[in-house]
């Protein structure tokens, strides 16, 4: 069954690579009007510009850092004269670093946590008053919050923050009929070079043997932010291939 999300209008936050990017080219193939922001100019950038432009429908690119307030500030604003409402939001960006847990300083433990979970609370929150009844709001977590992974413990803590904060809104914004869960991706082939150590590690602990695609979990975003999941709220999809 192909889910059809004509005329539905969702902002996409870093939507410029990966498993943000599969994001926002399935939402807008399946019909949806999309807005996406990045950070950065470049190639990736003027890549899905094309992309997008070759798509039906209103799309549009935006420059904007989410853990930014002025940027976050003209973000909304712009999803607001450019649509009007939004019938989902899929808070998709974020950052990693791998430091040990005893070299971790507090600037950069603050720096991983506002972009991974202060941010998705202050898009969410900012975005509210342009939430219609029966929205979707899908977070992109991390199958780490639940299992810990050696060297991003501050990485691992946001994604873990996100999985309270989803229960939490779900409960709270139910009675407006707003949906809100998480799709937590395992290890995703991405732009990101892999070495072939880490990748056969990976390929011993997933049960599927091999790494996700951004189009597998960009699926699972697709199922929430459809009329197919109008009974899910609170949930965290995991698309890991069984880890």
């Amino acid at each position: 069954m192909s889910v059809v999300l004509d005329g539905k209008k969702v902002l996409v936050t870093g939507g410029s690579r990966g498993i943000g990017r599969a994001i926002v080219l399935a939402l807008a193939g399946a019909g949806a009007d999309v807005m996406t922001c990045y950070r950065s100019e470049g190639e990736a950038v003027d890549s899905l510009a094309r992309e997008l432009k070759s798509t039906a429908g209103d799309h549009h690119l935006v420059r904007a850092d989410v853990s930014d307030q002025t940027d976050l500030a003209r973000l909304i604003d712009e999803a607001r004269q450019r649509y009007g409402r939004l019938d989902a939001l899929v808070n998709n960006a974020g950052v990693i670093s791998h430091i040990p847990f005893a070299e971790l300083s507090l600037d950069e433990w603050r720096r991983v946590l506002d972009n991974n979970l202060t941010a998705p609370f202050e898009v969410t929150q900012r975005a509210l008053p342009l939430l219609p009844e029966g929205a979707s709001v899908v977070t992109i977590g991390s199958r780490v919050a639940t299992i810990g992974i050696p060297l991003r413990a501050h990485y691992t803590a946001a994604k873990s923050g996100l999985i309270g904060l989803t229960r939490s809104l779900a409960k709270e914004l139910g009675g407006r009929g707003i949906r809100v869960n998480v799709v937590a991706p395992g290890p995703i082939e991405t732009e990101e070079e892999v070495s072939p150590q880490v990748r056969q590690r990976y390929q011993q602990l997933i049960a599927l043997r091999r790494l996700g695609r951004p189009e597998e979990v960009a699926n699972a975003v697709l199922f929430l932010v459809s009329d197919l999941s109008t009974f899910v709220s609170g949930e965290t999809i995991n698309v890991d291939g069984g880890i």
